[in-house]
């Protein structure tokens, strides 16, 4: 085809680059689609408790992966400062994932264990009551509010039937009286608490 043509039309050359972009798009999604390392777990990735769930609901809520990513990339300035590099099959129970590329706070992708409940817990009603210099917001809030556990069992029942997470009947049944009561704080707590952790038992 003759280029005078298509760059004296304006819509065919938007059809012909909307074409180029979707092929393009294909041949580099499509085969990660069947790749197994990308579509199942790493051996010891589980989804996730009841409790860590529900705060995993709340870190989104709040908008934590605002400024927080959750993965680390394959550089030795980053591997050194949070750990292993990411991989895919950490993240296959994770919707929507939490990878992102804005770091305004450090990433959490290995934080799991690195910090003490009750410092969790202090940074997460005032930050710079451990961390002085911090620009992060106070979640007070957090520590007041109440899971309700029908409404994390739902949830998970959503997760189990639509998106094939592998939950049980008896996981989603037991959710109830694991979450019901607990504090938004100690279901945040949980989820920063398990992140990782599972990688770095298996490596």
């Amino acid at each position: 085809m003759n280029h005078s043509v298509v760059e004296k039309n304006i819509g065919l050359m938007a059809v012909l680059i909307a074409a180029v972009i979707s092929v393009a798009g294909l041949v580099q999604i499509v085969p990660m689609l069947f790749l197994a390392e990308t579509t199942e777990p790493l051996e010891g990735i589980e989804p996730y408790g009841p409790l860590e769930f529900a705060g995993r609901d709340i870190y989104v809520r709040e908008g934590c992966y605002n400024c927080h990513s959750q993965m680390i990339r394959p550089f030795r300035a980053e591997t050194e400062r949070y750990g292993h590099y990411s991989l895919a099959g950490e993240f296959v129970y994770d919707r929507p994932f939490q990878w992102g590329s804005k770091r305004t706070g450090p990433d959490l992708a290995r934080v799991g264990g690195r910090y003490t409940d009750l410092w969790h817990e202090i940074h997460l009603i005032n930050p710079r009551d451990v961390v002085p210099e911090s620009n992060m917001p106070s979640y007070p809030w957090l520590a007041e509010r109440t899971l309700n556990g029908e409404t994390v069992a739902r949830r998970m029942r959503a997760q189990q039937r639509w998106l094939n997470v592998p939950y049980t009947d008896e996981q989603i049944e037991e959710a109830v009286e694991a979450t019901d009561g607990r504090t938004e704080m100690e279901a945040m707590i949980a989820y920063l608490q398990s992140l990782g952790t599972n990688i770095q038992r298996n490596r």
